[in-house]
């Protein structure tokens, strides 16, 4: 023990010799010395240590600790966090936060407080400050359409707002034993007027409508544009006083006639171009019976004459209608045709003089025209109209004989077929229906779920069949006897014509079908195999129509929206 205090004193002191250190050791032993008094020594009984922290006493609290076992002071609670910072969160991550999006400070509200606020912000667009004390409102204390609540008094969805007016006073009504008397709930107003006047300026406003209106009017019923013609060769007549519409006999084919050539061939290239429209042409017609001349009419309102054979050159030129043409349509002696225009006017022309011979309109745009084929009916045609309806017009006394009206959208075509004793005609709705001359009931309705639309229909060369280009991108054939059936095996595809109507034809052969599509192209189909067989690039735009000669073994002629009409060989 001894040893062990004199090794603590020894320690304090390190220059002491060993005899002191020795004397020392044993000073507590001997008895006190009387006479003068001992000075302590001081002793330093710890090492100096470095210290790098200001040591802070104290217990520390977890700050993740959701319960804690003693009371803490205040001082504990509040004390700021220790530890490594992490230094990837954002401030707004590192910010004390006591709930998702920050922090919340407890603040009571009353639910119905609550509710009745949020409800006059999405109703008004104003609600009370929360942070602010609202014992004492002001503008101040709102938020959101600060001046809408001063205009509204800061009235609340729950308080209604300014009172309503008075009720109007009724008339009183008498007594209800008085029964001549007796008004009732019947009554009228005190103040009110049994006139409705219009003020002045109301007046002058309705005025200016109705002469707006007047003059529209008027413009529809325009008397139709002029009808002028153009010889473009030089003399009317040959030397023989033949004009232009006796079918030549030195073109090295027979064009008079009936007979249709053995076989057909393809056509494999352009011979020549008519050009001479100046917009889209949107149908060509061949001379009836002999094809010598060629009809077209295009979208810069013109009708045109053309020659196919000898110097193929532009005729004559029909200019009368004040919008594009649609549809032509010869009779059967090609003296004269019908010409149908988006002006709403269907004329009749004379095709050797060019005199426009008359004009009918019932004030809806006619999309297909056609001279009942008969010869004894030469004097009738119809007319497929954008209103649903077929009208059948006479040409002598110029009136409407006739409405076939079953279709539910706009008539596309009409085709005579069964010896012209029946029509068939194609709508926008879809649906092919067959009618019996003059009698304006459809006797047969052809619709199918999977029909699309078919504004373009031939007749085949030998009356069986009709071709119908149908808006599905392929052309399907129906019998044209009797039952009106679909022929399944016969469908012709391969080309693209959704939303053109390109028209179709058929070799006089009935060995090839033709048609043009929106690509500009011709495509030509073997009629047994339904097979491609030919395509060829004819026009720039939509090759809108494509003929095949009646008289000739390869001769097809084709119309585009370029404004071209060609023949190909």
């Amino acid at each position: 023990m001894s040893a062990a205090v004199s090794s603590l004193v020894s320690y304090g002191s390190d220059s002491d010799s060993e005899n002191e250190a020795d004397a020392d050791s044993t000073a507590h032993l001997k008895p006190l010395q009387s006479g003068h008094t001992m000075s302590l020594a001081v002793l330093n009984s710890a090492p100096e240590v470095a210290v790098k922290e200001s040591v802070e006493t104290g217990t520390h609290l977890d700050p993740s600790l959701k319960e804690v076992n003693f009371n803490p002071t205040f001082e504990t609670m509040f004390a700021p966090e220790f530890g490594p910072v992490n230094p990837y969160k954002t401030q707004q991550m590192a910010a004390p936060r006591n709930m998702l999006s920050g922090y919340a400070e407890p603040a009571h509200v009353n639910d119905f407080m609550f509710e009745q606020q949020r409800r006059t912000f999405s109703t008004y667009g104003y609600a009370l400050d929360p942070s602010v004390d609202t014992q004492n409102v002001s503008s101040k204390t709102y938020i959101g359409a600060v001046d809408e609540a001063e205009k509204n008094k800061g009235i609340t969805v729950f308080e209604s707002g300014p009172k309503k007016a008075e009720k109007r006073k009724k008339v009183k009504g008498g007594d209800a034993g008085e029964i001549d008397n007796f008004l009732g709930p019947w009554a009228k107003y005190v103040d009110e007027k049994d006139l409705a006047k219009p003020s002045e300026e109301e007046k002058k406003e309705l005025d200016e409508i109705l002469a707006k209106r007047q003059k529209k009017g008027r413009n529809e019923e325009e008397a139709p544009g002029e009808e002028k013609t153009i010889l473009h060769v030089k003399d009317m007549y040959d030397y023989q006083g033949r004009s232009y519409l006796h079918i030549p006999q030195d073109v090295g084919i027979n064009l008079r006639s009936p007979d249709v050539p053995d076989k057909c061939y393809l056509p494999k290239k352009q011979i020549h171009v008519w050009s001479g429209h100046t917009k889209g042409v949107s149908a060509i017609r061949l001379f009836p019976n002999s094809g010598h001349l060629l009809l077209s009419c295009s979208m810069d309102c013109k009708i045109k004459l053309w020659e196919v054979y000898n110097e193929r050159r532009c005729l004559r030129t029909f200019i009368g209608h004040s919008k594009a043409v649609r549809d032509i349509c010869f009779n059967n002696s090609g003296t004269q045709f019908l010409s149908a225009g988006y002006d709403r006017y269907l004329k009749l022309w004379d095709s050797e003089t060019g005199q426009c011979i008359s004009r009918f309109t019932n004030r809806k745009v006619p999309y297909c025209v056609k001279f009942n084929p008969d010869e004894d009916k030469q004097n009738l045609f119809v007319a497929g109209m954008s209103d649903k309806k077929i009208v059948q017009w006479d040409i002598r006394t110029g009136e409407v004989v006739q409405e076939y009206d079953r279709h539910l959208g706009a008539v596309n075509t009409i085709t005579f077929v069964d010896e012209n004793r029946r029509f068939v005609s194609t709508s926008d709705d879809k649906s092919l229906r067959v009618w019996e001359w003059d009698i304006p009931v459809d006797f047969k309705y052809i619709a199918e779920p999977s029909m699309h639309s078919m504004p373009a229909v031939t007749l085949s060369p030998n009356g069986k069949w009709l071709a119908c280009q149908s808006m599905d991108n392929q052309i399907l054939i129906f019998g044209a006897q009797n039952r009106f059936r679909l022929n399944k095996k016969k469908v012709f595809k391969g080309h693209m014509v959704a939303g053109y109507a390109c028209q179709v034809d058929f070799s006089p052969d009935m060995s090839y079908v033709v048609s043009g599509d929106a690509d500009g192209k011709l495509n030509i189909w073997d009629w047994k195999t339904t097979k491609l067989y030919h395509r060829i690039k004819a026009h720039d735009k939509v090759c809108i129509s494509a003929l095949w000669h009646p008289h000739e073994t390869s001769k097809v002629i084709t119309c585009g929206w370029d404004g071209q009409i060609k023949l190909w060989d």
